[in-house]
C-alpha cells in the first residue's frame, strides 16, 4: 500500500460494524420481534478514480477479497457504481457492502447456534415479564442459556411463593436448591422486579428472611433471669419485661465483650447498621442511652440512622480529642461516605466534616479496637462497678 494512502474497509470491518448491531442487542431482539432487518449499508471507501491507475492491482485484490467474503452474497451483497474515465476505462467499485437479512448477519457473524439458543430460551419462558426481560437483553440473557431451564423452575416457585412468608429453605422446584438461587439471584430479581440484594431480594418477594437478634450483657440488677448475656429477637424483647436507666451500644464485638457493664443497665452490641432494630425496644426510649462507634464517616452515618430511632443518644469517644491523641493508629477507610447526616450535635458534624474533607489525612480512620484502653475507660460516660 502506499504510504499515506487511504484505507479501504475490509470484511472484517464489515463484520464489525455489523458486530456493532449485534452487541447492543438491536438485530437479536428485532428478530426475535418478527420484525424485517431494515438493511445495514456499510460505506467500503474505495478508490477514487485517480487511484485506479497507481494502485490498480491493491484496487483488484481488495475487490477479490470482498467478493469472497461475501460467500456469494450469504453473508452480504456489494453495491457498485461505475468509477474511471477515457483514460483507465469504466470499471464496476464496489461502495457498499449491504446486510439486508437476518440470515446474512448470522453466517456474517458466526453466531447461528446463539440464535437458536435464544430462540429456545424465549419459547421456554413462561410470561410476558420473562419474555418483555430477554427481548431488554438478548445477548447479555444468553450467558445463561445452559442454566435457563432451572433459572426458570426457581422463578416459577419464587412467583408462586410471594407473599407467603416461606423461607427459601423450602423451594422444591425441579433441579432448584438455595445454592442455584443464590448464584442467579441477580437474574432472578430482574426477572421478578424486586432487589438484588440477598436480604432485600427476600423481603420484596415476601419470603421470610434469617432472624435478627439483639445481642446484650446486662448488670444482675436488670437481668429477667440468672444469666449476664441474651440474644433475643428484637420483636421479644419488650416481653423480657426489663427496666434499666443505662444503655451503652457500641459496634466492636471484642470491644462489646470486653467493655464493662454499667450500673443498673445494659450493654449492647450495634453490629453497624442493624442499629435501626434497637428502636423497636420501648425500654431504650426512657433510658440514658450512649453510642460508641469508629471515628470514621461510616461510624458517624450509623449514629445518625441510629438517633432516627433513638434521638436521645449521645455519642462518646468518637471526638475530636480522640482521634488526634491516636495519629500513629489511624488508618484508612476504604470508601468513606460524604452523605448528608442532619442527626449530628454540632461537635459531631465538625469531626465528621474534618474526615469528609481529608482535613488530618486522607480518608483517615481510628477503629473502635485501636483506642488506648486506659483512654476509654478514663472517659467512660456512665457508672460502672460502684464507680
Amino acid at each position: 500500500m502506499v504510504a499515506g494512502a487511504r484505507k479501504w474497509a475490509t470484511p472484517e470491518a464489515v463484520r464489525e460494524k455489523v458486530h456493532r448491531r449485534w452487541v447492543d442487542g438491536t438485530l437479536l431482539r428485532g428478530f426475535a420481534r418478527g420484525e424485517t432487518l431494515t438493511p445495514l449499508e456499510i460505506p467500503l471507501g474505495g478508490p477514487r478514480t485517480s487511484e485506479l491507475g497507481e494502485r490498480f492491482g491493491e484496487v483488484q485484490e481488495w475487490m477479490a477479497a470482498l467478493e469472497a467474503g461475501s460467500r456469494d452474497g450469504s453473508r452480504y451483497t456489494l453495491r457498485y457504481t461505475a468509477v474511471g474515465g477515457r483514460k483507465f476505462g469504466r470499471n464496476q467499485i464496489p461502495t457498499h457492502a449491504v446486510v439486508t437479512r437476518f440470515d446474512q448477519a448470522w453466517a456474517l457473524l458466526g453466531v447461528r447456534t446463539q440464535v437458536v439458543s435464544f430462540e429456545q430460551m424465549l419459547a421456554a419462558a413462561p410470561d410476558t415479564p420473562v419474555r418483555d426481560w430477554l427481548l431488554a437483553r438478548p445477548v447479555a440473557a444468553l450467558d445463561h442459556a445452559q442454566e435457563w431451564p432451572q433459572i426458570l423452575a426457581a422463578y416459577s416457585w419464587l412467583e408462586d411463593a410471594r407473599g407467603t412468608g416461606r423461607y427459601l429453605r423450602q423451594i422444591d422446584a425441579p433441579g432448584v436448591d438455595t445454592k442455584v438461587v443464590e448464584s442467579h439471584r441477580t437474574v432472578l430479581a430482574g426477572l421478578l422486579g424486586v432487589s438484588r440484594n440477598a436480604t432485600s431480594f427476600l423481603h420484596d418477594l415476601g419470603l421470610r428472611t434469617k432472624p435478627e437478634y439483639v445481642r446484650f450483657r446486662m448488670a444482675g440488677s436488670v437481668a429477667p433471669m440468672s444469666v449476664t448475656e441474651l440474644s433475643v429477637r428484637p420483636e421479644e424483647l419488650d416481653g423480657l419485661g426489663m427496666s434499666f436507666t443505662t444503655a451503652v451500644i457500641v459496634e466492636n464485638e471484642i470491644t462489646y465483650l470486653t467493655l464493662p457493664v454499667p450500673d443498673d443497665g445494659v450493654l449492647i452490641w450495634g453490629k453497624g447498621f442493624d442499629v435501626a432494630r434497637l428502636g423497636r425496644w420501648d425500654a431504650l426510649r426512657v433510658a440514658d442511652v450512649h453510642y460508641w462507634g469508629d471515628l470514621d464517616t461510616h461510624g458517624f452515618a450509623i449514629l445518625h440512622r441510629l438517633r432516627t430511632h433513638l434521638p436521645r443518644v449521645r455519642s462518646f469517644l468518637m471526638d475530636l480529642e480522640t482521634l488526634n491523641t491516636h495519629p500513629q493508629r489511624w488508618g484508612q477507610e476504604s470508601s468513606p461516605t460524604s452523605a448528608t447526616l442532619d442527626q449530628l450535635t454540632a461537635a459531631e458534624a465538625a469531626v465528621y466534616d474534618d474526615l469528609v474533607s481529608d482535613r488530618f489525612a486522607e480518608r483517615v480512620r481510628l477503629e473502635q479496637e485501636r483506642i488506648d484502653w486506659a483512654w476509654v475507660l478514663d472517659r467512660l460516660p456512665y457508672r460502672t462497678g460502684g464507680t
